[in-house]
C-alpha cells in the first residue's frame, strides 16, 4: 500500500493530503461496486455472495486500517521534518561562518552568534548599545545603513564583506580577511616597468674632460642603484643617459610615499658642484601585457620630458597620470638642429596636403595670433594655402587692433575664416596646426580638430599635460622657449630663400606675442628669444606699433585695479584676489592683474578668479619659479608652466572655486613639508 502511495505520489506530483484523498475516493468507489456486486451474488447465489459479501467487508476494514496507519505516518514524518529543518536553521545561525547581530531601533544588541562573538571577545554585549561595545562597529554600521548592497570594509585588523538590513536590525559580516590577502599580494606583484632619463647629460658633459665624465656616470649609477635597491628594483643602465627599472607595484607604492625624492637629492647634489643634473622618469603598471607597459612606460616618460623634465609621471595603461617633482624651471637645451629638423618636417608634410588651417587656444592671446600668421608665411613659402581660425567675437581689445591693422593687407585678411567656415571647408587632404596649446578641449574650435584629428602638427611652449592628441603627425613642444612666436621664428631660417619673407604685420605680431609672453622681455628670457627678436625686427617689425597694440584701455585698466584692489595673503608670500560673482572681467585682465600682484614685494606667487562673460569661472596663477603654480592649477584641471598656469571651472561659483583652490593650497604647503622633514 506505501509502494502504491508514493508511486501516486511521485507519478502525479501531488501533496500528501490529495494523494490520501484520491485513495479514499478510488476505495469507496471500489466498495460501492464490490456492494452492489454482493447483492446481485446473493440475488443468484445466496451462499456465494455471503461468502463475498464477508470478504468485501474484511477487506474494506483491512483498507481503512491502512489508511489510518498511513496517515499516522505521515503526519510523523512531516513533524520529525519540521525539527529537523528548524533545528537545521537554529545550528546554522550558531555554527555558519558569518557573523550575525540582531538589534533594536536603539542600537542596542539583541544577540549576536558565535561567530561574531569570537570578534568582539569575552565581552558581555547582550543589552548594550553597539557603540558602547565597540566604537568602530558602530560607525560601520552607520556608514553602511544605506547602501543596497554588501560591502568590503575593515574593521579592527580583519576585512569584512558587510550586509546590513536596517529595517530589520540585522548585521551579517563574512570574514574574507585571507582572499583579501590574496588579492592584496596580487596587485602588490604586479610587474611595474619604468624608464629614467638624464633631461641635459649631453649639455653637462660636453665641457668635461673624461675624468668628470666618468666621475658623474659613476656617481648616477651607484646613486640609482642604491635606490632601486633600497625598493627592491631592478635596475640597468641601457645607455649613457637611459635607465631601465623592473619592479612590483608595492615597491612602486614605497617610492611614491617618499615623493620620489632621489630626484631632488641628485638635483642638489650635482648643483654644488656646478653641473645640476635633473632626471625624468616614467613609470607604467597595471596590465599583463608586458608590451604594453613598456609603451606606456615610455609614453609616461615623454609627457615627463614634454613637461620640462625634472618630474616623475606615474600611470596606468588608460587611467590619470600621477606628477611628482617638477619643481624647477626646465633647462634649456634646444639647438638649432632642432629647429632644422621640425623646419624640414614641415616642408615634407607640406608636400603631402592640399590645405592648412592653423588655430590658437580660445580668447586667444597675441602669441597665439602672431604664431599663427607665422604658420601662414611658412605655407605660403612652400605654395601652400593656410587658413587662420579665428573667431572674432571673442578676443581681447590688443588682438582686435591686431586684426584692424590685417585689414590692411587683403591678401592676408582673406585668409582670416571663422570656425564654422573652416568645418565646413575642410577636406580629407587638409591639415591642422595647433599652436601655442596642445590641449584639443581648449582650441577655438575643438569641432575641427576632431575632423582633422588623424592630420594634426602640434607647435607650442606650453608644459604637455594628460590631455593631449593621440597620434599627431609632428609635435614640437619646447617648454623653456619664451613663447611660440620664438620657436616659429627659428624655423624662418630654414625656409627657401627666394620666397617672399615676412611683411611688417607678420613680424610685429611675432615680436608683439614674444613681448607679451615675456613681460615686455622680463620673463622666461633667453638669448634665442633675444635672437628671435632681433630677426624680427631685421624683417620690419614696428617695435612703437607693439607698444600701440599693447596699450591697455581705460575700462580694462580700471577694471585691472579693481581685481587687485580685493587681494588678500591666503599664505605666507602667496596672494589671492578674486572679482564679484555678477562682475565678467576679461581673461587677459584677470592675467595682467595677476602679473601686476606678483610684482609687488613679498609676493612669490598670486592668483586672480574672475568670471568670465561666458559664465566660465577662471584662474590665472603667476610665480617667480620657486612656487610651481603648474600642479596647482593641474589638480584643477588646468596646466601652464611652473610659473605661469591657468584653469577654467564650469558650473560652480567664484567662492567654490576660491575654497577649493585654498585647500589644494593648505594639501600643498603640508605635501612640501612632509618632504622637507
Amino acid at each position: 500500500m506505501k509502494k502504491f502511495i508514493n508511486f501516486l505520489k511521485d507519478k502525479f506530483a501531488l501533496p500528501t493530503f490529495f494523494a490520501d484523498l484520491q485513495l479514499r475516493v478510488i476505495a469507496l468507489t471500489v466498495l460501492g461496486i464490490a456492494i452492489a456486486a454482493s447483492v446481485i451474488a446473493l440475488i443468484i447465489e445466496p451462499i456465494f455472495g455471503l461468502i463475498f459479501l464477508v470478504a468485501i467487508i474484511l477487506l474494506v476494514g483491512v483498507i481503512f486500517y491502512g489508511f489510518e496507519v498511513l496517515s499516522k505516518n505521515t503526519n510523523q514524518y512531516v513533524s520529525d521534518l519540521s525539527y529537523r529543518i528548524k533545528r537545521g536553521e537554529q545550528e546554522a545561525l550558531i555554527q555558519m561562518p558569518i557573523g550575525i547581530m540582531l538589534f533594536d531601533t536603539d542600537y542596542e544588541i539583541q544577540w549576536v552568534n558565535p561567530t561574531l562573538q569570537k570578534y568582539l571577545g569575552d565581552r558581555s554585549v547582550l543589552g548594550r548599545k553597539i557603540k558602547d561595545v565597540d566604537a568602530d562597529l558602530a560607525t560601520l554600521i552607520e556608514q553602511h545603513q544605506e547602501d543596497d548592497v554588501s560591502r568590503i570594509v575593515d574593521w579592527g585588523e580583519y576585512k569584512f564583506e558587510i550586509t546590513l538590513q536596517a529595517k530589520v536590525g540585522a548585521l551579517y559580516l563574512l570574514d574574507v580577511t585571507h582572499s583579501a590577502k590574496i588579492e592584496q599580494r596580487f596587485i602588490d606583484q604586479q610587474i611595474v616597468i619604468g624608464q629614467i632619463f638624464v633631461d641635459n647629460y649631453d649639455e653637462i658633459t660636453q665641457t668635461m674632460d673624461d675624468q668628470g665624465v666618468s666621475n658623474l656616470s659613476n656617481y648616477l649609477t651607484n646613486r640609482l642603484s642604491n635606490w632601486a635597491s633600497r625598493y627592491e628594483m631592478f635596475l640597468k643602465r641601457v645607455d649613457e643617459d637611459h635607465f631601465f627599472v623592473l619592479a612590483y607595484a608595492q615597491s612602486l607604492a614605497k617610492a611614491e610615499k617618499n615623493k620620489f625624492q632621489i630626484l631632488d637629492r641628485i638635483r642638489e647634489d650635482t648643483s654644488a658642484q656646478n653641473f645640476p643634473i635633473t632626471l625624468s622618469v616614467g613609470f607604467a603598471y597595471g596590465s599583463d601585457n608586458l608590451a604594453d607597459l613598456a609603451v606606456t612606460s615610455q609614453n609616461n616618460l615623454d609627457l615627463a620630458l614634454g613637461r620640462g623634465g625634472d618630474q616623475v609621471v606615474v600611470r596606468a595603461k588608460g587611467q590619470q597620470a600621477r606628477f611628482y617633482g617638477g619643481k624647477t624651471n626646465p633647462m634649456e637645451k634646444r639647438t638649432r638642429v632642432r629647429a632644422r629638423m621640425i623646419s624640414q618636417a614641415l616642408q615634407g608634410l607640406f608636400t603631402q596636403v592640399q590645405d592648412i588651417y592653423v588655430m590658437g587656444h580660445n580668447h586667444p592671446d597675441m602669441d597665439a595670433i602672431g604664431a599663427s600668421l607665422g604658420i601662414r608665411r611658412i605655407a605660403q613659402m612652400n605654395n601652400v594655402k593656410c587658413h587662420i581660425v579665428l573667431d572674432q567675437s571673442s578676443i581681447h581689445s590688443d588682438v582686435q587692433r591686431l586684426v584692424e591693422e590685417i585689414k590692411r593687407y587683403p591678401d592676408l585678411i582673406q585668409c582670416v575664416v571663422t570656425p564654422e567656415q573652416a568645418l565646413a571647408a575642410a577636406t580629407a587632404k587638409s591639415m591642422l596646426i595647433m599652436v601655442d596649446h596642445s590641449k584639443p578641449s581648449i582650441s577655438i574650435s575643438p569641432e575641427l580638430y576632431h575632423k582633422l584629428e588623424q592630420r594634426v602638427v602640434i607647435i607650442d611652449h606650453h608644459r604637455r599635460g594628460e590631455e593631449f592628441p593621440e597620434n599627431p603627425m609632428l609635435t614640437y613642444i619646447e617648454p623653456y622657449a619664451s613663447s611660440t612666436c620664438e620657436l616659429i621664428t627659428e624655423i624662418f631660417e630654414y625656409q627657401p630663400t627666394d620666397a617672399e619673407p615676412l611683411n611688417k604685420i607678420e613680424a610685429t605680431a611675432m615680436l608683439a606675442g614674444i613681448s607679451v609672453d615675456t613681460q615686455s622681455f622680463a620673463q622666461r628670457t633667453g638669448t634665442r628669444t633675444f635672437d628671435a627678436a632681433s630677426y624680427l625686427r631685421s624683417v620690419g617689425a614696428d617695435n612703437s606699433m607693439v607698444q600701440r597694440l599693447l596699450k591697455e584701455n581705460a575700462d580694462d585698466f580700471i577694471q585691472r585695479n579693481h581685481l587687485i584692489d580685493g587681494m588678500e595673503m591666503v599664505r605666507p608670500r602667496i596672494a589671492l584676489a578674486a572679482g564679484e560673482e555678477d562682475q565678467a572681467y576679461d581673461p587677459v585682465i584677470a592675467a595682467q592683474a595677476a602679473d601686476t600682484i606678483l610684482r609687488l614685494a613679498g609676493i612669490d606667487a598670486s592668483f586672480v578668479i574672475s568670471r568670465r562673460v561666458d559664465n566660465v569661472i577662471a584662474i590665472s596663477a603667476r610665480s617667480l619659479g620657486d612656487f610651481n603654480v603648474q600642479i596647482i592649477m593641474e589638480k584643477m584641471g588646468g596646466g601652464g608652466h611652473l610659473s605661469n598656469a591657468a584653469t577654467q571651472l564650469k558650473d560652480t561659483t567664484i567662492e567654490d572655486a576660491k575654497k577649493q583652490l585654498i585647500t589644494i593650497l593648505n594639501q600643498q604647503d603640508q605635501t612640501d613639508q612632509d618632504q622637507q622633514s
